[in-house]
């Protein structure tokens, strides 16, 4: 994750700030988010029955796509050189577009929107994120992602 000072961060409002690498959404990940969140409709755990579908196969959940925003900002927001602690502070936003199919990769694109001080020394951040999907016209999802920055 780049450093910035929050001067630097603030020119970049308006602007692109970084795009993640590629992660791999394949059958393994998408068992696991079922298991930690007991979510096993079978259009994401079962194959066969999936495939029958208009989707052809398993797609993974919409929340899981939204979880590797974590993964995905961690290598492609800027950060405040005098940051002592980030928090996660929630979405003004999120719209599911399309779906993300077993085995396909996606990365996400990062665009500053804002840099507001709430108190002294607490930055929220918000930055307009794409989770595009490789190959594909439509992306996964779009959204408005706040974060609070304690420097």
């Amino acid at each position: 994750m780049p450093i910035a000072t929050l001067d630097e961060i603030r020119a970049h409002i308006g602007q692109e700030v970084g795009v993640s690498a590629w992660l791999t959404v394949d059958q393994a990940r998408i068992d696991a988010f079922a298991d930690a969140t007991e979510d096993r409709q079978f259009i994401h755990v079962d194959p066969a029955t999936a495939a029958q579908t208009p989707f052809g196969g398993t797609i993974a959940h919409g929340f899981l796509s939204l979880s590797l925003l974590s993964r995905m900002a961690a290598e492609a927001t800027l950060l405040p050189d005098s940051l002592k602690m980030a928090v996660n502070y929630g979405f003004d936003r999120v719209r599911f577009i399309a779906p993300v199919r077993s085995g396909k990769r996606v990365r996400g694109r990062f665009t500053l929107d804002s840099v507001d001080e709430k108190a002294p020394g607490q930055y929220l951040m918000r930055h307009n994120v794409t989770v595009e999907i490789e190959g594909e016209e439509k992306p996964a999802l779009t959204a408005l992602w706040l974060g609070l920055m304690f420097t």
